[in-house]
């Protein structure tokens, strides 16, 4: 059983079956008016250095393996993972920079978080990233891509399922769209489930193909 927890904005905690605990691009909370991540990761990944998502220090134990905007291949204890570079802009980095996707295989499901994407993937990003259980995509426009575009993303990636992140909820004080744009979007062949808080327990054989996994923040 792998245990997903979200902290809002496009924080993600991931836990495998063995205890290794994998956080994504940690904010520290105050910034952005939001609660803080309440957690202690074995790993953490970061997708770009902007503030509101490299707070490596609120979430890394001691002993933790930080990786900011890392390209390759690495193995640590039971999580594999790979860093492929990306844009923060549509103008392959002019704007905003580069950003980081990551790739992680956790207990047999393999998830993609593609940080602060600014543009839309195609079908050479489809090419190397390979087949996605789950994605954690953009969905707030205004730093990244809006909701048409993530929705042109998941169709070019073709995921199992998706979980929207970087969007508008309360007390964030960010001018991102709320999630209601994403999904009054969705293509027929979608289904949404709605979770009561900000916690998925998911196993690879329990996915269920195109579903949208709306996470209550903390």
């Amino acid at each position: 059983m792998v245990i997903v927890r979200w902290y809002g904005h496009a924080c993600f905690e991931i836990v495998s079956s063995k205890g290794t605990v994998v956080v994504i691009d940690p904010h520290d909370g105050r910034s952005l008016g939001l609660k803080p991540p309440r957690t202690s990761a074995d790993i953490v990944l970061i997708t770009h250095e902007h503030f509101d998502h490299n707070a490596y220090s609120i979430v890394a134990k001691p002993s933790a393996s930080v990786f900011s905007m890392h390209i390759g291949k690495e193995l640590i204890n039971d999580v594999w993972f790979i860093g492929i570079e990306a844009y923060h802009d549509r103008e392959k980095g002019k704007k905003r920079g580069r950003n980081i996707v990551y790739k992680l295989y956790v207990d047999g499901i393999s998830f993609v978080h593609v940080g602060d994407l600014g543009h839309e993937l195609d079908a050479e990003y489809s090419a190397k990233l390979g087949s996605i259980d789950i994605l954690m995509i953009p969905v707030g426009g205004t730093f990244t891509i809006d909701a048409k575009g993530a929705w042109r993303t998941i169709e070019n990636l073709k995921p199992r399922a998706a979980i929207p992140m970087h969007y508008w909820i309360e007390k964030l004080n960010l001018p991102l769209r709320p999630v209601e744009d994403f999904i009054q979007q969705k293509p027929s062949t979608w289904n949404v489930v709605k979770l009561d808080d900000n916690t998925l327990s998911i196993e690879a054989d329990r996915i269920k193909q195109n579903t949208i996994y709306i996470l209550t923040p903390p």
